[in-house]
């Protein structure tokens, strides 16, 4: 029975939320960022970026305009978020991105992210800064804002906005069997070891079970507005072969793994939900994020595209993607 288990976990943490992907290509082009006010800042902030995959991690920015900062999801780079950067700097808003080991503990993840806010805010003056997470760049991004997280670092006095997509907020099903603390027991050890070899650091907090998940708190007062956007995945595909059957796909988390019922009774949240790939929604090189656009759009977090620029846009997406 136990060796059963085993090869369970085994099976499910393998393919969840780190599904395998394309072979990555760096992107290490700079941005176009004609659209966007001259930068007048240059920062270098540990784990901050320009969105792509150049050895030269400095920004440049300008100080008096809001941004957005991207927090990319599992077994992913800054540079994975350049095209999402790209379509920002067409509507004239500026962004930048936010690496971490996806092996790290979520909380340290987020006590990075949190000092990387602050840097960022403390040289821009207090403009509007927006966090937006996708997968579990989602369960980082919240933990960062939340109000009781890590005293001693946490985001104060910021003009901020969060937006999570696809976020497992209630833990990730495929991982419950590390939660089981009998399991541990009657596996002397061995099933927290697998769980550590296959997710990292991370593998007590990523369960339905654990207090990262059970216990979430209200989100800074200084957080205007919380957007959460939930993905149905059901029948979404990521891969087509070329007969059009599907080779691989795109559902990661089921509704109910993104829906947290304490957490979306907290004020200020507005929650939506999209029938979207778990990819799909934010994009890859073989899918346009239309679908993501349209919801930041019609929620304002991101500007509308004037009439006289939506053939640009159709042409710069046949670029991007």
């Amino acid at each position: 029975m136990i060796v059963m288990k085993l090869n369970i976990i085994f099976i499910t943490l393998f393919f969840v939320g780190c599904s395998s992907v394309p072979a990555y290509i760096p992107e290490k082009e700079q941005l176009d960022l004609t659209r966007l006010p001259l930068p007048d800042t240059s920062l270098s902030i540990p784990h901050l970026s320009s969105c792509t995959d150049a050895e030269d991690t400095a920004i440049q920015i300008d100080s008096t305009s809001p941004l957005t900062v991207l927090v990319h999801g599992c077994d992913s780079s800054a540079g994975r978020f350049r095209s999402l950067a790209q379509l920002y700097a067409f509507h004239g808003q500026q962004a930048v991105c936010f690496s971490y080991d996806d092996r790290d503990s979520l909380v340290d993840s987020a006590e990075k992210l949190a000092s990387a806010v602050n840097q960022l805010s403390e040289a821009t003056n207090n403009q509007k800064i927006s966090i937006m997470g996708h997968s579990m760049g989602g369960l980082i991004s919240r933990k960062a804002l939340e109000d009781g997280f890590k005293p001693s670092n946490k985001l104060r006095d910021n003009n901020l906005e969060l937006i999570t997509i696809s976020a497992p907020l209630s833990g990730i099903q495929a991982a419950d069997h590390c939660g089981i603390n009998a399991l541990h027991w009657l596996s002397a050890g061995i099933v927290p070891g697998i769980c550590w070899l296959i997710t990292g650091d991370n593998w007590n907090e990523i369960t339905a079970s654990s207090d990262f998940i059970q216990q979430p708190e209200p989100l800074l007062p200084s957080v205007d507005r919380y957007l959460k956007i939930v993905t149905n995945e059901k029948h979404s595909c990521r891969r087509s072969d070329d007969q059009g059957a599907c080779i691989e796909s795109d559902d990661v988390f089921d509704v109910s793994e993104q829906y947290n019922s304490k957490i979306d009774s907290f004020p200020n949240t507005t929650g939506v939900q999209v029938d979207a790939g778990h990819v799909e929604i934010v994009g890859n090189k073989d899918i346009v994020p239309r679908k993501l656009l349209t919801v930041l759009q019609d929620n304002g977090m991101l500007a509308h595209t004037p009439t006289e620029r939506k053939l640009a846009l159709e042409k710069l997406l046949s670029v991007l993607y």
